[in-house]
């Protein structure tokens, strides 16, 4: 399935709640997997792509040496004047950018990263083709997607809780955008299209999300995504309502208190 424009929009209080919540619960383990392949590589320039409010941007600020040059971008200004504010270790270049359309000059880097972005991309095909554009012969592109749904617990179970919140039109967002491109087949043909004449490797990538109780964990994926957008269309149940089902669902299937469950992740490697 294609992503909606919608899907694409992280603004009004989304980038506080993303980094609040969305961060620490699934995105913080990535970041600093992330972190080790990209340090691994010992690049001189660094692009990332889809840097979202800068947990990736900070881990790779805080390893790599301070000759290399790290540049981090994203689509959603609000998002990147977020990851701005929080600040860094060290200088960074911050620049607005649709991965579809890069403002840089061919071969300007040797690594291209980008965490939980290729799901977001309309068209795939072409943002691939950029990243190998803006790519330095020899260079690599590491990327992460998020594995089916299924694999997912919080976010399987919050899903299946607004389907029944909302029955005759249930929002989409999560299974289709976020969770929507765990095909290894599909993104090995797009990156093949985009260029790109070497295999590409997959590696699947497990961990575990824990939040101090259900009601955050139903926040985060509720209020700090774009599925706060879908549920506030919707009116009725509201966005309050529809996190406090999502609440109660986690909280049947986790317990009370502190809770945790599985997430599951592709990381794809693939050299220039």
């Amino acid at each position: 399935m294609t992503p909606s424009e919608s899907d694409r929009t992280f603004a009004g209080s989304i980038p506080q709640l993303y980094e609040q919540y969305m961060v620490p619960l699934i995105f913080a383990p990535y970041a600093e997997d992330l972190r080790r392949r990209v340090l691994a590589r010992q690049p001189r320039d660094v692009l990332e792509i889809a840097c979202g409010t800068g947990v990736v941007t900070r881990q790779l600020a805080a390893a790599l040496p301070a000759a290399t040059a790290i540049t981090a971008t994203d689509l959603n200004q609000p998002m990147l004047d977020h990851a701005v504010a929080l600040g860094v270790s060290r200088p960074v270049t911050w620049r607005q950018a649709d991965a579809q359309q890069l403002p840089f000059p061919d071969a300007a880097f040797d690594l291209v990263v980008c965490q939980f972005g290729a799901m977001f991309f309309p068209d795939k095909r072409q943002a691939y083709a950029q990243a190998r554009r803006v790519l330095r012969p020899g260079g690599v592109f590491i990327f992460s997607v998020w594995d089916r749904i299924g694999e997912n617990d919080f976010a399987n179970v919050i899903n299946q809780a607004l389907i029944k919140a909302f029955p005759a039109d249930p929002p989409p967002f999560m299974a289709r955008t976020p969770y929507g491109y765990f095909d290894a087949a599909r993104i090995a043909q797009e990156l093949l299209a985009a260029g790109f004449a070497k295999t590409p490797v997959f590696e699947t990538v497990a961990a575990r999300s824990r939040a101090p109780s259900a009601r955050t964990a139903a926040t985060a994926f509720c209020q700090g995504t774009p599925w706060h957008g879908e549920i506030e269309a919707r009116r009725k149940p509201t966005v309050a309502e529809a996190t406090g089902m999502a609440e109660a669902a986690l909280a049947e299937r986790f317990g009370g208190g502190e809770v945790e469950g599985r997430i599951q992740a592709l990381v794809v490697t693939i050299e220039n």
